[in-house]
């Protein structure tokens, strides 16, 4: 899990590497963002992302875990993210997110946030 969440920082966060989502998310994963309706496949979630990113303008993202459990073939999250902007400013969120083993890697099947506003 550390691995695919340091990927989500590193190149995701820092580089806006969008292909390496293709190792962060499962095929069929969702995400719940905050006053959008939920997004669903790799595909629809680069473009999130694509445009997240680029509209929020984030140069770095840190995750931390505050607690994972095992749930049956899962692993379920709960997290605290900073990003950060070109501008200096950073948000707080709070996040889930439910892993699921795909390809021999832990990735991240359903993910859900919302800030700390």
């Amino acid at each position: 899990m550390r691995q695919t969440n340091d990927l989500f920082t590193s190149e995701v966060g820092a580089k806006r590497n969008i292909e390496a989502l293709d190792r962060v998310y499962t095929a069929n994963a969702r995400i719940l963002p905050p006053g959008a309706p939920m997004i669903e496949g790799r595909a629809q979630i680069k473009t999130f992302w694509t445009q997240a990113i680029a509209g929020l303008d984030i140069k770095g993202v840190t995750l931390a875990t505050v607690q994972a459990e095992v749930a049956g073939d899962s692993v379920v999250e709960i997290g605290r993210a900073e990003l950060t902007t070109n501008a200096g400013q950073t948000v707080v969120a709070k996040y889930v997110v439910h892993w699921k083993q795909e390809d021999g890697a832990w990735k991240w099947h359903t993910d859900i946030w919302n800030m700390n506003q």
